[in-house]
């Protein structure tokens, strides 16, 4: 069974190369889904309610990304020349993010466990750490 999954994933990482006409994010977010689907092998009624809580989530989580990057990560190309007072409010903004962060993972990981089981919400953790590790590595692969 191992090794048919990772023959398909490593298929689908192949197939997503002639797909040309998707960006790379939305590639990349493709073999996420087959790869969490394949791993959490959740039934129809599951995969009902899964899917829509898991892509508000992604989306919740990726709007954070994208105000951390703006708010916080690109005034600190400005590092050196700001002064204290403006470091701490900079500060202060990064940590309400990652507060924020944490509070909608935590809501997220208690949905799911009501959603899916504990066992699955485990599952799904591990795929999604796994997904990273192996995209990591075909990263890394492709800079050689």
């Amino acid at each position: 069974m191992k090794h048919i999954s990772k023959i398909l994933i490593i298929a689908f990482f192949a197939a997503t190369n002639f797909l040309g006409a998707q960006t790379g994010m939305d590639k990349i977010k493709s073999l996420k889904i087959a790869f969490i689907t394949e791993r959490l092998n959740l039934s129809s009624d599951e995969a009902a309610v899964f899917w829509p809580v898991y892509n508000e989530h992604e989306d919740a989580i990726e709007k954070l990304r994208m105000r951390e990057r703006t708010e916080v990560r690109a005034r600190l190309q400005n590092f050196q020349n700001m002064s204290d007072q403006e470091i701490q409010s900079l500060m202060d903004q990064f940590l309400a993010l990652e507060n924020e962060r944490n509070n909608r993972n935590m809501a997220f990981l208690q949905k799911m466990n009501n959603l899916i089981s504990a066992r699955k919400t485990f599952l799904l953790i591990k795929a999604e750490d796994d997904f990273k590790k192996r995209l990591l590595q075909q990263i890394q692969k492709r800079r050689q």
